[in-house]
């Protein structure tokens, strides 16, 4: 797969990775003269119709984001029987590669990670999409910093909460119970995922272990998540408290989707700095965290040394709320009335730098001060593109610019400035690129290079077709230098002539001359012509001096037989040879009682040498043959002897 040309349009470098679906690719994109990933379909699943339409279900996922923590995806299609999906490229690790790195992370690292996965997630649910796939090795860590959640693969509408059948998908470790034991998925089974993956970052390991998979999965669907400070003291109890509601086993127990467990990292964040900046090491502060449906997840009492404590009811999952009258006033109401002076001011404190946290990740995330990215509008009218632009939040320019594009049809749009994939501030300007349809170039000179300095004369404005190159024999033009080229109609290309950029030439190369079997047997002529990848056959017969009887004269276009002046190339089957009859018989004519006069010249017409008596030339008139040998009537070769007798 390196080095070939996908589509026209993608030319493969390296292998990145291999994964359950796909392999990804690092490619060049030549029309847009950047480096992209590109994800192609394994063979064997590209024959499913089901798994082929869920790889295609990935793109139209993930095309319809664009925020800065998800991979932008550029282009979907298939070339022959390969799907592939091409997306932005980022040089560095994931999530995976880091944990087995490091172990573990610390609380900062696991807050910024988790920052970043839920801001890419919180956009996907917005737009009604489950990943449901969610894992280490979905979490992308590029070079320059950015973190990206990738391989929307799994992903389903929300609305339609979709069952995957018998066979469940996703990694088993990060599925959620209601995944495991009903195969039903929607925003909140995301959520259960990134608790596995902050407990994991916090400890090192999964909370979950086994044998084989349905020993794992049997824990998710009946055991509770545990604690990450009981397997690393150094885990906050606010993290405690992140990591058990997100993993609730009952999905209405959990926040209802990742933009209400983003606002609330946020808050634990700001709450988390302020305790380090205040020195407080004994107390332990409690999150009111909101649950699905908005109530609070904690009572709040207080403790013997003034501090605030967290009730657990009995026998029950630390997620539910236990709240006197049903309502999150009270509680606030109570816990309001019992802490000193210190705690009003530490709690005013709180909710200022919350509200500070939560509308700065508004501002940035979805308000005035949000960075969107420029989505593809490639082969969009512009009509279409300007449409699909404004409704993304950019203002489409009055102006335009053109460029000649091999791909892209007249007057449609070629790209944009900024480029897709760029990313600026909602509301920024985009200007439209159209096309003027390809260039028009001049074919160099091909015919009598080498076939080597052909192909590269050919990629310096043109492309190589994928179509091999035809080997023809010729007998005049030394092996593998090139006889002519040929357009994408199999029509000779000339050089000079204009042919439209990037658009495939194909070369037809000298094979030599056709190996001699002249003479040979036919089963020994038809093994030469194999040696060189013809395929041939018994022809005509005809008589001949030179060559014995039943071997073989030549190919017929040698000898003016039937295809005579056919050009043969490698591959051809059917190829007609001459045979040989031997020599000519013909009967001697019966010229006896005949004047020489009259004798003579029938047998030079008939082809025979004369042996005879020279002197009857001086009156060939008057002499009379009297016998002949061979006699008359006998066959004998064209161009035998006769004697001749006279009276």
């Amino acid at each position: 797969m390196v080095g070939r040309l996908i589509d026209g349009r993608y030319q493969v470098r390296s292998r990145i990775a291999r994964g359950g679906m796909a392999t990804v690719y690092l490619a060049t994109d030549l029309r847009l003269e950047r480096r992209v990933a590109l994800k192609i379909m394994h063979d064997h699943l590209a024959e499913d119709s089901q798994f082929k339409e869920r790889f295609i279900q990935e793109a139209r996922s993930a095309a319809r984001l664009a925020h800065p923590n998800v991979v932008n995806v550029f282009d979907q299609g298939q070339d022959s029987d390969m799907a592939y999906l091409v997306m932005e490229y980022l040089p560095g690790i994931n999530l995976r590669d880091l944990l087995q790195e490091h172990g573990k992370l610390t609380t900062e690292q696991t807050l910024d990670v988790l920052e970043a996965v839920l801001s890419g997630l919180s956009a996907a649910h917005k737009a009604g999409i489950v990943h449901r796939d969610l894992k280490p090795e979905n979490v992308l860590l590029a070079d320059d910093g950015r973190i990206k959640i990738g391989d929307f693969g799994l992903a389903r509408a929300v609305s339609n909460n979709t069952a995957t059948g018998a066979a469940l998908l996703g990694t088993i470790a990060y599925l959620s119970p209601e995944l495991v034991t009903r195969g039903i998925a929607d925003a909140r089974s995301d959520i259960y995922a990134v608790g596995i993956i902050m407990y994991e970052m916090l400890t090192g390991e999964q909370p979950y272990k086994g044998e084989q998979p349905m020993q794992i999965a049997y824990q998710h669907a009946n055991d509770t998540v545990p604690t990450p400070s009981s397997k690393n003291s150094k885990v906050p109890a606010e993290l405690d408290e992140l990591v058990l509601w997100a993993t609730a086993r009952e999905p209405d127990e959990r926040p209802r989707d990742a933009r209400v467990m983003l606002d609330q990292l946020l808050q634990t964040q700001a709450l988390l700095q302020t305790s380090s900046a205040t020195g407080a090491t004994g107390v332990q502060r409690t999150m009111v965290l909101p649950t699905a449906m908005g109530a609070p997840t904690t009572v709040l009492a207080p403790g013997s040394e003034g501090e605030t404590v967290v009730l657990r009811p009995a026998a029950r999952h630390r997620t539910g709320p236990i709240i006197p009258d049903g309502s999150p006033t009270a509680a606030l109401s109570e816990r309001s009335q019992k802490r000193r002076a210190r705690g009003w001011w530490l709690f005013g404190l709180i909710l200022v730098l919350a509200g500070v946290a939560g509308g700065t990740g508004w501002y940035f995330g979805m308000g005035p001060g949000s960075q969107i990215t420029v989505p593809d509008v490639t082969s969009l009218s512009i009509e279409a593109a300007t449409d699909a632009l404004t409704e993304e939040g950019f203002v489409v320019s009055e102006t335009r610019e053109t460029t000649t594009d091999p791909f892209i049809e007249p007057d449609l749009v070629a790209g944009t400035s900024p480029e897709v994939g760029d990313v600026i501030a909602k509301g920024g300007e985009v200007t439209l690129v159209i096309s003027t349809g390809p260039a028009q170039l001049e074919v160099p000179q091909l015919a009598g290079l080498t076939e080597e300095a052909a192909i590269a004369a050919i990629e310096e404005n043109f492309t190589v077709s994928e179509d091999a190159p035809i080997r023809q024999f010729d007998g005049e033009v030394p092996k593998g230098q090139v006889l002519a080229a040929l357009n994408s109609a199999g029509e000779n290309l000339a050089a000079g002539a204009t042919y439209s950029e990037q658009r495939p030439i194909r070369l037809v190369v000298s094979s030599g001359g056709l190996p001699s079997v002249r003479n040979l047997t036919l089963d020994a002529a038809v093994e030469a012509l194999a040696a060189v990848n013809l395929s041939a056959v018994a022809g005509s017969e005809v008589y001949n001096d030179e060559v014995d009887k039943g071997n073989v004269i030549g190919v017929d276009s040698e000898r003016n037989g039937e295809g005579a002046g056919r050009v043969f190339r490698e591959g051809d089957t059917n190829v007609r040879l001459t045979m040989s009859r031997g020599p000519e018989l013909v009967d001697v004519p019966n010229i006896v009682g005949l004047t020489w006069s009259e004798a003579k010249p029938i047998l030079v017409d008939a082809g025979f040498q004369l042996d005879y008596n020279v002197g009857a030339d001086l009156a060939p008139g008057l002499i009379v043959v009297r016998s002949t040998d061979p006699a008359g009537g006998t066959e004998v070769e064209k161009g035998s002897t006769v004697g001749v007798g006279f009276l």
